[in-house]
């Protein structure tokens, strides 16, 4: 080891080293002290992800359907089953948001957890009860949640929103509890002062339809829709995550109505998916984060392109050549879309769920403080799979009385 860094200059031997992957990374860890510890440093944990967002280089889908799966980007050739630190029921933990290679996973208000697929570390988050203003009001159904970067601080924040009405539901009664996690400080703190317009982001229909639910991050700050509503039209509401403020974003001029609006993510950048009857959906982004102008029509997506009838349509990821973008339509399947050719082509991946919903994901070395290693990926699949069943008929025959 001595002589390979006196025969190769340090910033050599970084350079090859940014260009490997996570799960060749943590092998070298074990090569030298001094290897070790360039490895865990911040600089180089930084370095690497920067060159691998860069590149699109160790790049991964996310799939989601009762189990987690993954399947290399570059190949979408095979999925791989995941297994989430957190306690699993009913066999599905959601995933509510992705950022430099931390997913924010949760099975409840107050089971949610971050977890580094690639190092296996997780944090999990303390729990934080949700609390009713009074015993008047009850939780609407949906809760909001949110997870991204906070680039002012440098910390990685979730946002959990959860709004109340009056059990009556008659005397307009509206309150909204907003909760911040910080990483760094692995601890939950409350926001007090929230616009006017939030009571307005539940409507039960298009949160079904569109999962408004998980806030879409992009330009340090978290997205959602608010739907039109009497004597307003679609609005983008952003929650920045450095100032921890409200704002509204605003939307391209020239745009034909009669759409139902969605939001997305390339590259970074908020793009906006505005679908007119399923018949087709023009796709826009904001090149230049908070500028109006810079808002830009990217494509077009219509039923003929696709050759079937959709509801919903999702650019995920630019091909490396920015020749192609991978759509998912309608939460069940990939294609590929050509934008020179305007054509689509269907995307089959070998051991992925009939149908799910897709996030992409980059590896990463970004650690997660004190987190735990997640010790359940040593178990054999078929054992993780015997376990989970048996966690889903001693629910349901607790829940349903049922003889299992």
């Amino acid at each position: 080891m001595s002589k390979l860094n006196r025969d190769f200059p340090s910033d050599v031997i970084t350079d090859i080293l940014c260009q490997l992957p996570v799960k060749t990374l943590l092998r070298f860890r074990c090569v030298s002290k001094h290897w070790h510890s360039q490895i865990d440093g911040p600089d180089f944990v930084q370095l690497h992800l920067g060159l691998s967002l860069a590149t699109k280089s160790n790049l991964s889908l996310i799939l989601k359907k009762w189990y987690l799966y993954s399947t290399e980007f570059d190949s979408l050739h095979t999925a791989t089953e995941l297994n989430p630190p957190l306690n699993i029921i009913w066999g599905l933990t959601e995933v509510f948001g992705s950022c430099n290679g931390l997913l924010a996973l949760c099975n409840s208000e107050e089971d949610m957890a971050l977890w580094n697929p690639s190092t296996r570390k997780y944090q999990r988050l303390p729990v934080m009860l949700v609390e009713p203003p009074s015993c008047d009001v009850r939780p609407r159904r949906f809760t909001f949640y949110g997870f991204g970067r906070d680039p002012i601080n440098d910390d990685y924040k979730v946002v959990r929103m959860v709004q109340f009405v009056s059990r009556d539901g008659d005397d307009g009664f509206f309150s909204t509890e907003l909760k911040v996690y910080s990483l760094k400080t692995n601890s939950w703190r409350g926001i007090k002062d929230f616009p006017y317009y939030l009571r307005f982001m539940f409507q039960l229909g298009y949160l079904l339809f569109y999962r408004r639910g998980y806030g879409v991050f992009a330009g340090g700050a978290l997205h959602w829709v608010l739907p039109p509503g009497f004597g307003w039209d679609c609005q983008i509401v952003a929650f920045d995550l450095g100032v921890e403020e409200f704002r509204i974003v605003p939307l391209p001029d020239h745009v034909d109505q009669g759409f139902e609006m969605d939001l997305a993510v390339l590259e970074g950048c908020l793009c906006l998916l505005f679908n007119y009857d399923n018949d087709y959906v023009d796709v826009w982004v904001m090149k230049e984060y908070g500028l109006k102008e810079s808002w830009t029509k990217l494509f077009n997506v219509s039923q003929s392109t696709l050759n079937r009838a959709f509801g919903h349509v999702m650019p995920l990821a630019y091909s490396k050549s920015r020749e192609k973008v991978l759509l998912e339509v309608d939460r069940d399947k990939l294609f590929w879309y050509d934008f020179r050719r305007r054509r689509a082509k269907r995307v089959r991946i070998e051991g992925a769920p009939n149908s799910f919903s897709a996030d992409i994901y980059v590896g990463s070395l970004v650690p997660l403080g004190g987190g735990g290693v997640d010790r359940k990926a040593l178990k054999p699949q078929k054992e993780r799979k015997k376990s989970n069943t048996k966690h889903m008929d001693k629910f349901l025959s607790k829940g349903f009385k049922l003889t299992l």
